[in-house]
């Protein structure tokens, strides 16, 4: 263990926020076993795919005898977030735990067009985008901050879920919160769906917002019961999910909103360090002709200050002005602050996590590094994840589950196609893989379909639809494969053989041939040499061979020298004599019998 080791012997080593049992024992190059019975050890039940977290990861570490720490920002910008852990959490790992302090929850509001997302986020702040934009810096700064019980709550204006996803796909989860809002008139449509596929893939926490119950016509028991088919069971139908009966025209239910965010927020632990390492996101930007670049961005660590030289993607440059967002200026902003600024050299993408550096030439350094990392990455071959490449990928470590978002063209065929889907799973020596169908629905494949699938790493199916051009071109961009069938057993046929393809391949003894001992002879250079002759198939020089007397196993290793009357060999075949040396052992004896094996990774079947 750890403390029986000298200092010379515990070596340092970084891991990040969250990462597999597996991941972590081929970090600390030890058994998985070991691994698990270090957790277990340690009152935590794992099995070999679970996700941990760091500070889980570092006390197996310890006792391993190693000395933990966190992954620095720049390793982590860029990774896939679609585990259970959001990436904010993942950085705040390596602060001082005694520092960390409450932040105000960071709220994104999705759901159908027209169901009231606007005149909702318009009711919480009482007053209206029109009046805002009157003064303000810009058009549109896309987050806005409101009170309850003298709390603060960020909103993200953003425009649905397009931009929710945006942020994902580049790894930075802006929201802590969802507010999925369903028009008591209307019920769940479509885009609900969507909607609450972005957020569930997302692992965020969801409100929903029920608006419009003054509409004559309003139904909030067939709302609810659509909720509940889709997974959302209301807490007053002894569910999980808070559902919050809201009229942004008439005022009623706003406080009732914010109290349930705050207690799902207060549910969740949402921590920053406001003296801490600043970083956070990019919520939107523009380059505008009279000042240049200016951009929204959700501190949510550390805090931000005028004069603070900012790093976010491929662009950087020392803050000039800082604005909230009513168009007050700023002269610095803490955790959880929705700002826009002015300085940047270059428009930084959505969703782009951004930090800050204490020098310009540390910065430039850093978008130069950044620069040619990913022209070398656009440089190799084959982005996209396709049936094809699950092997490969599951090789990796990076997949162990099959993606999937599907479309039909009714209803009718959809129940079946999905059911039939969920059922397929493969099993190999570490588990079950299967499917997981994020979102489902009918009508042709869309462009909000392609960035799910973009975001979450899936794969877009569809049957008896099409894909328009402009889908194609974005899938195409964004390295989403789209297959489309006409006979639903084709479809099910290529799931299945994806699911094979990610199993773990089995290590298979592959018998080459076998060789009599007919005569040993004793070489002053080499010791003894075992004269045979090939019975069947062939020896081959660097294959594995067995030694069998008297039916027993007495030596097994590597053939090291094959020779064919003076020369030396790859190979000899069935029929030939050689002479055969093994570096472990030369106990030959007249009559043994040498199999000659390989051990190759076979594909499950």
């Amino acid at each position: 263990m750890a403390e029986n080791l000298t200092d010379k012997e515990i070596k340092t080593i970084e891991l990040p926020g969250s990462l597999t049992v597996r991941e972590l024992a081929d970090t600390l190059q030890a058994s998985p076993i070991q691994i698990i019975k270090t957790l277990m050890s340690n009152g935590v039940m794992a099995n070999i795919n679970q996700q941990i977290d760091f500070d889980t990861a570092a006390i197996v570490a310890s006792e391993l005898g190693f000395e933990a720490t966190m992954q620095q920002l720049d390793q982590l910008e860029g990774q896939d977030n679609t585990g259970e852990v959001p990436l904010w959490r993942q950085l705040i790992a390596s602060e001082d735990k005694s520092s960390l302090k409450p932040r105000a929850p960071v709220v994104t509001i999705l759901g159908h067009v027209d169901h009231g997302k606007t005149t909702l986020l318009d009711a919480i702040r009482q007053t209206s985008v029109v009046s805002q934009e009157a003064g303000g810096i810009t058009q549109h700064i896309g987050a806005y901050q409101a009170t309850h019980k003298d709390r603060l709550i960020t909103f993200l204006d953003t425009p649905g879920h397009a931009a929710f996803t945006a942020m994902r796909s580049r790894g930075a989860q802006g929201a802590d919160v969802v507010v999925l809002v369903v028009a008591a008139d209307d019920g769940v449509m479509p885009q609900t769906k969507e909607a609450l596929a972005h957020a569930r893939a997302a692992r965020v926490p969801i409100v929903v917002a029920m608006t419009k119950i003054d509409r004559p016509n309003a139904n909030a028991e067939r709302v609810k019961q659509q909720l509940a088919e889709n997974g959302l069971v209301p807490d007053d139908w002894d569910g999980d999910t808070i559902v919050v009966p809201v009229s942004a025209k008439e005022k009623v239910g706003l406080q009732d909103l914010l109290e349930a965010i705050q207690l799902v927020a207060d549910n969740t632990e949402i921590l920053a360090n406001p003296a801490g390492e600043v970083f956070g996101t990019v919520i939107e930007s523009e380059r505008d002709p009279s000042r240049g670049v200016i951009a929204t961005l959700l501190v949510q660590n550390g805090t931000l200050k005028l004069g603070d030289i900012v790093v976010v993607g491929q662009a950087y440059g020392r803050l000039r002005a800082m604005f909230d967002f009513a168009g007050q200026k700023l002269e610095e902003a803490g955790p959880s602050t929705p700002i826009s600024v002015l300085g940047l050299n270059e428009v930084p993408a959505a969703g782009e996590p951004f930090r800050t550096v204490e020098a310009e030439r540390e910065a430039r350094a850093l978008v130069s590094e950044r620069a040619e990392k990913e022209k070398q990455d656009k440089g190799q071959a084959g982005g996209s994840l396709t049936l094809e490449s699950m092997f490969a990928a599951y090789q990796a470590g990076k997949v162990r589950e099959l993606r999937l978002v599907i479309k039909a063209d009714v209803q009718g065929s959809l129940e079946p196609i999905v059911s039939s889907l969920e059922q397929m799973k493969a099993d190999d020596k570490v588990g079950q893989i299967g499917v997981h169908v994020l979102h489902t629905g009918t009508g042709h494949i869309s462009e909000s379909d392609v960035a799910l699938a973009a975001a979450s790493k899936a794969i877009v199916m569809g049957f008896n639809v099409e894909a328009d051009a402009a889908v194609k071109r974005q899938a195409e961009a964004e390295g989403v494969s789209i297959r489309l069938y006409d006979i639903i057993y084709r479809m099910t046929e290529d799931v299945e053989m994806a699911l094979k393809g990610m199993l773990e391949p089995e290590l298979k003894e592959r018998l080459l041939g076998k060789a009599l001992v007919q005569q040993v002879f004793k070489i002053s250079r080499f010791g003894k040499i075992a004269g045979c002759r090939v019975t069947e198939g062939e020896l081959r020089r660097g294959a594995l061979v067995r030694i069998v007397r008297d039916d027993k196993v007495i030596f097994d290793g590597e053939l090291s020298s094959l020779k064919h009357e003076k020369d030396d060999v790859k190979e000899v075949r069935e029929g030939f004599d050689c002479g055969i040396n093994l570096k472990e052992f030369d106990d030959f004896k007249e009559g043994d019998i040498i199999q000659c094996y390989i051990r190759e990774l076979v594909a499950v079947q």
